[in-house]
């Protein structure tokens, strides 16, 4: 079904800044960046996908069912997303906050050219219809190469709002506090967002921006239709190679410091913080459910608990959850099964899910989601759309959206705190690239 060619790169670091220069004019665009955290994403230093063959794009109505159909009748390479609204095709439930990107709940496409980066190679995978176009495609990358051409820069100052006020703020995570006392939930993910109205951006330069800063292993561009995603994120939600499965959950945050022994201080205070060990925990606890009812009996691992792992911006708690999969569980359904990921809904899942329905005021979509592909053996890799950008280039709607764990032990001052330094890095590169 495709053809595969490989090519050796002189100067890796530079064919790679200007590939993502000449996918500028793909039509349908899935950059997927591991930034050289090769322990973490694995698999690749970067693939590119670009332009649809074939792609799938829905409601949250039996979304599920259609992509298993899809996934399956193409076996090939696919790339998307899911939203975190499929929560309702998962569960009975429903969202009615204010949305206004406008993206559909799932899209995927099968791209006609993908594009793979390891080391000092760059190995082409093309649809045999335009397999004619490698050698073509190689040299006009190169040629850009030699041009020096760089993205523009548009000057235009975003002015950003939050859809909630501090005070506002401060008033939900007290709420969401009296429902843990009253044991509704022993924990829940609650998010604000941050948005811009009439707001012109160039995508490429902010994401290349906001990559630079952050530089995270599971950093991601797309672009379909008038929708893009500019997003650093730092989490794995599933990965799928042949028969195990692995969830690899953040939960946990602490701020980085210039000074290197304040900041050695700073991940050690982390790595002991009883409140945030037991927001890590209680979502591990929550994955390793999840997995279980698609894993092969005594399978669920806890392979890493609450490990400190550092960030440019942040240093983050992170554990690894794996198991084995059931034979014949058909790789759709373990998305399905464990859908959207503990760490941006709470425990128990479906009762933090509606509440935070309740609370929030802004309509999650993409947002805390999952980007991913699929290889032509259903294997899958997926990420969490945190500490991203989100972008409706047609309405010229601009948004992105933060939250952190409410646990019993939380301070809402302190979480609106936490808030703040996670869209840190989105403000900087909007800022930087305006």
């Amino acid at each position: 079904m495709r053809t595969t060619k490989s090519y050796k790169l002189e100067n890796p670091i530079k064919f790679k800044e200007q590939l993502f220069q000449w996918s500028r004019q793909a039509y349908e665009v899935a950059w997927l960046d591991s930034n050289n955290h090769y322990s973490e994403a694995g698999n690749f230093d970067t693939l590119l996908a670009i332009n649809a063959f074939t792609a799938i794009k829905t409601d949250t109505y039996q979304a599920f069912d259609k992509f298993r159909e899809y996934q399956e009748t193409t076996k090939d390479w696919i790339f998307g997303y899911l939203s975190y609204d499929l929560k309702n095709d998962v569960e009975q439930l429903r969202s009615r906050n204010f949305d206004g990107l406008f993206f559909p709940e799932l899209y995927f496409f099968q791209p006609q050219k993908i594009i793979q980066l390891n080391g000092n190679t760059a190995k082409f995978h093309y649809l045999r219809m335009v397999d004619d176009e490698m050698d073509a495609d190689f040299e006009e990358i190169l040629s850009l190469a030699e041009r020096g051409e760089t993205i523009e820069k548009r000057a235009e100052e975003i002015e950003i709002k939050q859809r909630i006020s501090k005070e506002s703020y401060l008033q939900k995570v007290e709420n969401m506090l009296s429902h843990i006392q009253r044991g509704d939930i022993y924990e829940a993910n609650f998010c604000q967002e941050f948005y811009a109205e009439n707001c012109k951006i160039e995508p490429e330069t902010v994401f290349a921006e906001l990559n630079r800063i952050s530089s995270p292993p599971f950093a991601t561009f797309l672009k379909l239709e008038q929708h893009y995603l500019m997003c650093a994120s730092p989490e794995r939600y599933l990965k799928k190679t042949g028969n195990k499965i692995i969830s690899q959950p953040i939960k946990g945050t602490a701020r980085r410091s210039q000074n290197a022994a304040e900041d050695r201080e700073i991940a050690k205070m982390l790595e002991i913080d009883p409140k945030e060990i037991s927001e890590n925990v209680m979502i591990v606890d929550l994955v390793r459910n999840d997995l279980s009812k698609i894993a092969q009996k005594g399978s669920v691992k806890v392979e890493e608990l609450c490990k400190v792992h550092s960030f440019k911006q942040v240093h983050q708690l992170i554990s690894s959850i794996s198991a084995e999969l059931e034979a014949d569980i058909p790789a759709v359904e373990a998305l399905r099964a464990t859908f959207p990921m503990g760490s941006m809904t709470g425990a128990p899942k479906i009762s933090a899910m509606k509440i935070i329905e309740e609370l929030e005021e802004t309509k999650r979509g993409l947002y805390s989601g999952a980007v991913g592909y699929f290889t032509p053996e259903g294997d899958f890799d997926f990420n969490v759309v945190i500490r991203s950008i989100l972008y409706n280039k047609e309405n010229q709607y601009l948004s992105f959206s933060v939250g952190g764990a409410i646990t019993a032990k939380s301070n809402s001052e302190m979480e609106y705190e936490e808030c703040l330094l996670k869209a840190k890095a989105m403000r900087e590169a909007l800022s930087a690239s305006s």
